[in-house]
C-alpha cells in the first residue's frame, strides 16, 4: 500500500521536476567548471597557498604518527631504554602539536577564502541579475533565482572551505600511508591491501546508487523552495479562493517525496560506511594474523619485522580507511558543487537582450521631444507587436494611448524606456537615438508609474525618496503634497515614518499608488510615463491626483495609458492603436468628430461608465 502511494505521489510531481537540475546533477567532476570557479580564488591565492602548505605539513605529521609510535615500542619498550621512550614520546607529541596547529591554520584560511569567494560571487550574481532584460525576469521564477543565489552558491562555500584542501589532504595522507607501509614491510603491506578489491566493488556500487538518491533529494528540495515562495507570495489569493487544503496536500506530496529521497540516501549510507569499517577491521585482522606469524617465524620475517613495526602497521591500517570515508562523504558535496556551478554559470553567461553599445554616450539634459520613426517590434520572430508606428511628441505634450488589450500600448512605453529594443525603425529623444546612449542616462530623466505598484520594505519617506536619494524631507513632503498624498500620510500615526510593510502591505491599493506617484515626481523627470496608473484609485482620490498631475505635467512630456475619461480628454494627442498600428490620431474633440474607432470606444466604454454623452 505504501509503495502504491509513493508511486502515485511521484507521478503527481513528475511534471514539476526541473529538467535543468536533472541534467546538471550527476557529474562528480568537471574540469571546465572547476577552472572557472578557481578564477574567483585568484584574489586570495596567497592565503590559499599558505593553506596548502599547512595542509602538506599537517598530512606529513599525521602519516609520521604511527611510525613514531613504532619506534617508541622498539627502541624504548622492547629495548628497555627509558631515555629513548621519552625521546620518541616527545617527538610524537611535537608532531601532534604541529599537526593541530597547521590544521587550524588551514581551516581558518580556507574558511576565510570560502566566505570571501561566496560573497564576491553573490555580489556578481546580484549585479548580473539587475543587468538582465525584463524578458528574462518575465520568464524566470523568483523562487528559482533565490535557490541559485542562496542554495547553489552556499554549497560552493562548503566546497571551497572543506573539500578543496580536505580532499587534497585525504589523498596526500592515503598516498603517504601506502608509501610508508611499503617501505616498512612490503610483504605485510600487500597483505593489508588484499582487501582493496572489496573496497573498490563497494565504493563503485555505492557511488552509482547514491548519485541518483542525491539527485532526487536536491531536485525535490528545489521544488519545495519554489513552491514555498509561490505559496507565501500568493497567500491572499489562496485564502480568497479557499485553496489552503489543496495547497497543503500538494506541499505534503513534495515534502514526503523529499523525505523519501533523503531516506534512500540514508539507507545507502547505512550500507556503505559500516561496510568500510568492516573491510578495515578485516584488513586489521589479516595484518595481526599474518604479521604475528611472521613475527614468531624465522622464515620470511628475518629481522625486518618487529613488534613496533606491527603496531605501526595496525595504526596505518586504521588510518588508511579514514581518508576513504572522508572522500566518500564529500562525494555528495562534489556533485552538488558541480550542479551548482553549472546552474550559476549558465545564468551568469546569459547576456542582456538590451545593453549599452561600446561607444554609447551620456544622454544630455533633455527637453522631452519623443519621435517614433517607422517602428516595428516583435517579442518573437513570428509575433509582430508594433508595425510601422510613426509618432511625434513635442516637449510638454501629453500623449494618451488608447486601444483594446493587446493593441500595443504598453509596448510603446517599454520602447521609450528601452526595456526592449526596436526590431526596426528608431525611437529618438531630442533627436538622439536611444540605442546610442546609456540606459542609465536615459532612465534617469524618465518618471515611470506602472499599474502594478511596488513599494520597498521601509518607511513612506524612504519609498518616496527612492526617486531621488539625496532629497531632503521638505522635498519629499512637497512631492507628496503635489499628488495629494500628504493628507492621508499626515493622518497616519507615524506620518512619513510609517512602515509600509512588504510590498506596501500596510497601505491600501490607492495609498500605494499615491506614494508611487510622489516617488516618480520627486525625480523631476522630463518625460513622465503613466501605465494605467490611476486604475487602482477611487474617483475622489483620482481627482486629487489629477490636480497634482495638471500642475506637475507643465513643461513635461507625458505618455499616458488609462481607461479613465478624465485622464484622456485633456490630452494634446490621443493615439488610437489596434493590432500594433496607429489607426487614429488627434485631440478628444477631433476624434469624436470623426466618429471612428475612438468614438466607438468612448461611447461604449467611457461615456456609458461615466454617464456622459459624447460632444
Amino acid at each position: 500500500m505504501e509503495e502504491q502511494e509513493r508511486r502515485a505521489r511521484e507521478e503527481r510531481i513528475r511534471d514539476l521536476l526541473p529538467t535543468e537540475d536533472a541534467d546538471a546533477i550527476g557529474r562528480a567532476y568537471d574540469s571546465r567548471l572547476l577552472g572557472r570557479l578557481a578564477q574567483y580564488l585568484r584574489p586570495y591565492q596567497t592565503k590559499t597557498v599558505i593553506a596548502v602548505i599547512a595542509m602538506i605539513i599537517s598530512s606529513i605529521m599525521s602519516v609520521a604518527g604511527p611510525y613514531l609510535i613504532g619506534r617508541a615500542v622498539d627502541d624504548g619498550i622492547r629495548a628497555g631504554s627509558l631515555a629513548d621512550l621519552r625521546f620518541w614520546t616527545l617527538v610524537f607529541i611535537a608532531a601532534a602539536v604541529i599537526e593541530w596547529y597547521t590544521g587550524r591554520v588551514r581551516i581558518s584560511l580556507m574558511a576565510y577564502v570560502g566566505t570571501k569567494v561566496v560573497a564576491d560571487l553573490r555580489s556578481e550574481f546580484f549585479r548580473h541579475m539587475h543587468s538582465l532584460s525584463l524578458n528574462f525576469h518575465n520568464n524566470y521564477s523568483v523562487g528559482r533565482l533565490m535557490s541559485r543565489l542562496i542554495g547553489d552558491i552556499g554549497i560552493m562555500q562548503d566546497f571551497i572551505t572543506w573539500s578543496i584542501t580536505g580532499t587534497a589532504r585525504s589523498i596526500f595522507i592515503l598516498v603517504g600511508i601506502v608509501a610508508a607501509m611499503l617501505v616498512m614491510n612490503w610483504q605485510l603491506a600487500l597483505v593489508a591491501f588484499a582487501v582493496m578489491p572489496l573496497m573498490v566493488l563497494l565504493t563503485n556500487s555505492w557511488r552509482k546508487q547514491v548519485r541518483n538518491a542525491y539527485r532526487a533529494a536536491r531536485t525535490r528540495l528545489s521544488l519545495i523552495n519554489g513552491y514555498l515562495n509561490e505559496s507565501i507570495s500568493g497567500i491572499r489569493v489562496t485564502q480568497s479562493f479557499v485553496r489552503e487544503d489543496r495547497n497543503m496536500r500538494r506541499f505534503v506530496d513534495l515534502n514526503s517525496s523529499y523525505f523519501e529521497a533523503n531516506l534512500d540516501a540514508v539507507r545507502l549510507a547505512a550500507i556503505f560506511f559500516p561496510g568500510v569499517d568492516f573491510i578495515g577491521s578485516l584488513a586489521a585482522a589479516l595484518v595481526v594474523g599474518v604479521g604475528g606469524w611472521m613475527l614468531f617465524s624465522s622464515v620470511g620475517a628475518g629481522a625486518t619485522l618487529t613488534a613496533g613495526t606491527l603496531v605501526a602497521f595496525l595504526l596505518y591500517v586504521e588510518r588508511f580507511f579514514e581518508p576513504i570515508r572522508e572522500m566518500a562523504q564529500r562525494y555528495n558535496t562534489y556533485q552538488a558543487t558541480m550542479a551548482g556551478c553549472e546552474r550559476i554559470f549558465q545564468l551568469m553567461d546569459i547576456q542582456p537582450e538590451v545593453k549599452d553599445r561600446p561607444a554609447a554616450a551620456q544622454l544630455p539634459p533633455i527637453q522631452g521631444a519623443v519621435d517614433f520613426e517607422e517602428v516595428e517590434f516583435r517579442y518573437k520572430d513570428d509575433m509582430p507587436v508594433l508595425r510601422g508606428v510613426t509618432l511625434h511628441a513635442r516637449p510638454g505634450e501629453r500623449v494618451a494611448l488608447v486601444g483594446e488589450t493587446g493593441a500595443g500600448k504598453s509596448t510603446v512605453i517599454r520602447l521609450i524606456t528601452r526595456f526592449f529594443d526596436v526590431t526596426s525603425g528608431a525611437v529618438k529623444i531630442d533627436g538622439h537615438d536611444i540605442r546610442d546612449v546609456t540606459q542609465a542616462s536615459l532612465r534617469s530623466q524618465l518618471g515611470i508609474v506602472l499599474q502594478d505598484t511596488f513599494l520597498f520594505n521601509g518607511t513612506i519617506a524612504d519609498n518616496i525618496r527612492y526617486g531621488r536619494l539625496e532629497a531632503i524631507d521638505a522635498d519629499v513632503q512637497a512631492a507628496a503634497e503635489a499628488v495629494g498624498a500628504h493628507t492621508f500620510i499626515s493622518n497616519l500615526k507615524d506620518g512619513y515614518q510609517t512602515d509600509v510593510g512588504e510590498n506596501g502591505a500596510n497601505l491600501s491599493v490607492g495609498q500605494r499608488q499615491l506614494v508611487s506617484f510622489a516617488r516618480a515626481l520627486l525625480a523631476d523627470p522630463r518625460i513622465l510615463i503613466l501605465d494605467e496608473a490611476t486604475s487602482s484609485v477611487d474617483t475622489t482620490t483620482e481627482k486629487l491626483i489629477q490636480q497634482g498631475l495638471e500642475r506637475l505635467m507643465q513643461g513635461r512630456t507625458a505618455f499616458v495609458i488609462a481607461h479613465r475619461l478624465s485622464t484622456i480628454i485633456n490630452s494634446d494627442k490621443i493615439v488610437v492603436m489596434d493590432k500594433g498600428q496607429i489607426v487614429e490620431l488627434g485631440t478628444h474633440q477631433e476624434l469624436l468628430a470623426q466618429r471612428g474607432r475612438y468614438y466607438n470606444l468612448y461611447t461604449m466604454q467611457w461615456a456609458q461608465q461615466n454617464g456622459v454623452s459624447p460632444a
